[in-house]
C-alpha cells in the first residue's frame, strides 16, 4: 500500500492524495487507489463507467471514433491517475458497481449494506478507480462496461439503484441530476426559460422541469443543432416545450436572434446544458438585463463568460453549474416518472443492458 495510504483518513479523502500535496482529491493529478477500503470509506466492485457528455465527446473525437482506441485511452488514464479524470475537459462521470466492503466508521448507516448495487453521485475526478478490464464501450451513450473497484469516501454521494427503472437508464438519469434539481429552484412561475443544448440528457430533464415549473402562464424555448435529432422530435411532440429553435449555439448572434423572436423577448432564465465549448455568449444574450445565466455544461469557460458579458455590456447573473443539489437524484427521478413519455425515451435510448 502506498505512502498516501498510512496517512490519517479524513472525510474528504485527502489522505488518498498522491501528488501533488496539500490538495483534495478532485484537484489532485494522482490517487492511490489502493482497493481496501479504510474506516471510514466503502470499496466498491464497479460494473459500468458514464463519461460525462463533454469529455467522452473529446475522447471519442482524440480516438477517432475507435472503440479500442477509446478502452486504451481510458485505461491509460486511469493506471497513470488513479482516477477517470480527463485532463483535456477536466471532467469525469460516475459509476454503478456493488458494495464490496464499508469501513468500521461507517458500518452504522441504514442506507447501505455490502452486496447494495447503486451510482456513485459524485465525479470519478475525485473517486480513486483501478480497472482491471474494460469489456465493452458504447459510443452512443458514453457507457463503459468494466470489471473494477473503486473508492467512496465518507463525504461522497451515492443512491441505490430503483427497482422500477433499469439499472443503464437510471444510470443516465443519475448522470444529469442536478440539471432538473438546479431548474427546479431558479424557473418561477411565468417564468420565460432558455435551454440550450436541450435535445441532451441534461437538456431533456432541465426542458421538463421547466416547464412544469414556468406553468401555463410561462414560456420555455428549447435550443439544439438540430430539430429532427430525436430528443428534439420528443420534446416538441410531448409539449416540454412552447417552441424549438434549430442553431448552433456557438453562433452567438444568430442563436440569441432566433430565441428572442421565439420568445418575443429575452429570456428570466438561461440553462447551458451544451457539450461543445463557445457557447458562453449566446447564453448570456439571451437573458435579459438582471436576469439569471446557469452553467451546467463542462465546457464552459470562466474567463469567456466573465469577459463576454463584461464586453457587451450585460448585467445577467452567472450561476456556475453545481451537480450536486440537496435530494437531486430523487428530484431527477420523479421528473421522469411524472412524464411518462420521457421516461420512455430514456429507457429506448439509454438501457443498452436489457437483462439489468
Amino acid at each position: 500500500m502506498s505512502t498516501a495510504a498510512h496517512r490519517t483518513a479524513d472525510r474528504l479523502g485527502s489522505h488518498r492524495v498522491i501528488e501533488p500535496g496539500g490538495v483534495l482529491p478532485q484537484a489532485a493529478w494522482k490517487l492511490d487507489c489502493t482497493p481496501v477500503a479504510r474506516e471510514n470509506e466503502i470499496l466498491c466492485d464497479v460494473e459500468v463507467l458514464n463519461i460525462d457528455s463533454a469529455s467522452f465527446r473529446q475522447i471519442c473525437e482524440a480516438c477517432g471514433g475507435d472503440e479500442r482506441a477509446i478502452a486504451e485511452h481510458i485505461m491509460q488514464t486511469v493506471a497513470t491517475r488513479g482516477k477517470q479524470h480527463n485532463p483535456v475537459t477536466g471532467s469525469g462521470g460516475m459509476f454503478v458497481g456493488r458494495v464490496a466492503a464499508i469501513g468500521e466508521h461507517l458500518r452504522s448507516r441504514a442506507d447501505i449494506s455490502v452486496g447494495d448495487r447503486i451510482a456513485s453521485l459524485v465525479s470519478l475526478t475525485l473517486t480513486p478507480l483501478q480497472l482491471e478490464t474494460i469489456e465493452n464501450v458504447d459510443v452512443a451513450t458514453g457507457r463503459i462496461r468494466v470489471r473494477g473497484q473503486a473508492i467512496l469516501f465518507e463525504s461522497g454521494l451515492y443512491a441505490p439503484l430503483p427497482k422500477d427503472i433499469p439499472r443503464d437508464t437510471a444510470l443516465a438519469i443519475f448522470d444529469v441530476a442536478g440539471a432538473p434539481a438546479q431548474v427546479q429552484r431558479l424557473v418561477h412561475t411565468g417564468d420565460r426559460v432558455v435551454i440550450i443544448g436541450a435535445d441532451g440528457k441534461s437538456g431533456l430533464l432541465a426542458c421538463a422541469q421547466a416547464k412544469t415549473c414556468a406553468g401555463p402562464s410561462g414560456r420555455v424555448v428549447g435550443i439544439g443543432p438540430s430539430a429532427r435529432s430525436a430528443g428534439a422530435q420528443l420534446l416538441q411532440a410531448e409539449h416540454f416545450v412552447d417552441a424549438f429553435v434549430e442553431s448552433d449555439a456557438r453562433d452567438a448572434a444568430t442563436t440569441a436572434s432566433l430565441a428572442g423572436h421565439a420568445l418575443d423577448g429575452t429570456a428570466d432564465v438561461v440553462i447551458n446544458c451544451v457539450n461543445v465549448p463557445g457557447t458562453e455568449l449566446a447564453s448570456i444574450l439571451c437573458a435579459r438585463d438582471r436576469g439569471t445565466v446557469y452553467f451546467f455544461s463542462m465546457c464552459t469557460s470562466f474567463t469567456a463568460a466573465a469577459l463576454g458579458a463584461e464586453g457587451i455590456g450585460k448585467d445577467v447573473t452567472m450561476i456556475i453549474g453545481n451537480g450536486y443539489a440537496r435530494d437531486h437524484a430523487n428530484i431527477a427521478l420523479a421528473t421522469v416518472r411524472e412524464a411518462p413519455a420521457m421516461l420512455r425515451y430514456f429507457c429506448e435510448h439509454y438501457n443498452t443492458d436489457r437483462e439489468a
